[in-house]
């Protein structure tokens, strides 16, 4: 077998969750004998990766003040765009892998006819409902369907990222959108989850062949671990419930697991991970909150001491904090959100049917009368390990093209 020159472009390179998918794939292909090249838009990527950073700072800037001030997203930033694919020509890729390309770093509209006319195999990674929508990277928070017949009426624009603030263009960036990203004649569509697979063939990209390739996390990093957390925290003696996020914006449903707090025993404690200064600050006294570690091993201590991890998100794909809490034996109680419960089974936590607080509470409480296995969850977290799954992606590379293993 040959290698094979692949291109990933993205937002971000090694920062955030699609960051670090970027970089586990890339580290992948150099392990499989292929040449990878990741180009970036922001932010800096990690050292001795052989990565192109085709945004800058200003024009992202400019980019931010079209969105909100002429509410589109994406249609922005040409100079770089032409930048890129400049170095695309140069570069050559047998195979072109997208990401998000909404951040504020990318002209679309340009990227994509250069795409239709290099006809050159792509793989689009889909890690939200942005590209199919004329404006929200999530919808399912307020039940919108608009983006099935149009975006006509949006009533979110302003209250969703990427937030345009004075315009409402949503109606007409979808039809930019649908004549941009349709028509592409070599591209295959992935998704994390089976809910994203359904939502995007009633979409307008539904002209494309989709595969499912959930995500995948190290399990050398998230174990079992027992670091004495439990008695540094004073909290021996209490039932743990665990809430993990990077930014708790409205939609990971912080206010849930606040009230949750509240109707709990005395003897149970909520512990939440990734809050701002400003939520510390409110935070009520029988919650105990820290802010975002960026320490994988010190996220892993307090998943292994959580006695369950409680996911109350109320849109999303398919979270790699549920993957985590299982990977370190711990199991998982989550909203029927999304992608969300595609993680879980009977053997290794319990869906909750969305926003219903008294089923929560029950959930949580039956957990402590009758817990889950952790062998189950550990069990469950094997078919997430991150190498088979983006294994799956160089196999995919090869299938387009042309190229058998």
């Amino acid at each position: 077998m040959s290698g094979i020159k692949v291109l990933q472009i993205s937002t971000v390179c090694g920062s955030g969750s699609v960051g670090r998918i970027v970089l586990d794939i890339y580290h992948i292909l150099e392990k499989n004998g292929d040449t990878p090249l990741i180009a970036y838009g922001r932010r800096k990527a990690p050292q001795g990766i052989r990565a192109y950073r085709f945004g800058s700072p200003a024009d992202m800037a400019v980019h931010v003040i079209s969105t909100f001030f002429k509410g589109e997203h994406g249609f922005a930033s040409a100079a770089q765009t032409r930048r890129l694919i400049g170095r695309i020509r140069t570069w050559n890729p047998d195979v072109i892998h997208l990401h998000n390309l909404h951040g504020f770093v990318l002209q679309v509209e340009l990227l994509f006819a250069y795409l239709k006319k290099a006809g050159k195999p792509v793989v689009w990674t889909l890690h939200d409902c942005w590209s199919y929508t004329g404006h929200c990277a999530f919808y399912d928070y307020t039940g919108c369907t608009g983006w099935k017949s149009g975006c006509t009426e949006c009533e979110e624009y302003r209250r969703t990222y990427p937030y345009a603030l004075f315009k409402n263009r949503t109606a007409r960036n979808y039809i930019r959108k649908k004549e941009a990203f349709t028509g592409v004649p070599r591209l295959t569509l992935a998704v994390p989850s089976e809910w994203l697979k359904k939502e995007a063939e009633q979409s307008f990209l539904k002209e494309y062949p989709i595969k499912v390739i959930p995500n995948g996390i190290d399990r050398k990093i998230f174990r079992p671990l027992d670091g004495g957390l439990r008695q540094k925290l004073g909290l021996s003696e209490t039932f743990v419930i665990l809430g993990v996020a990077n930014v708790w914006e409205r939609r990971k449903g912080l206010q849930y697991l606040i009230r949750l707090a509240q109707k709990l025993p005395p003897d149970y404690r909520v512990v939440l991970i990734g809050l701002s200064k400003k939520q510390l600050r409110s935070l009520p006294k029988n919650i105990m909150g820290f802010t975002r570690t960026s320490s994988a091993d010190e996220l892993a201590e307090y998943y292994s001491m959580a006695d369950v991890f409680v996911n109350t998100t109320l849109e999303d794909n398919f979270p790699t904090t549920n993957l985590e809490s299982l990977a370190c034996g711990t199991p998982v109680i989550t909203f029927d959100t999304g992608g969300s419960p595609e993680s879980i089974d009977e053997s290794c936590g319990r869906i909750v049917p969305k926003g219903n607080e008294d089923a929560l509470l029950q959930a949580v409480l039956e957990e402590r009368r009758k817990p889950k296995s952790r062998s189950a969850c550990l069990k469950r977290a094997e078919q997430y390990e991150r190498e088979e799954r983006f294994l799956e992606y160089v196999k995919l590379y090869y299938e387009s093209a042309g190229q058998g293993e």
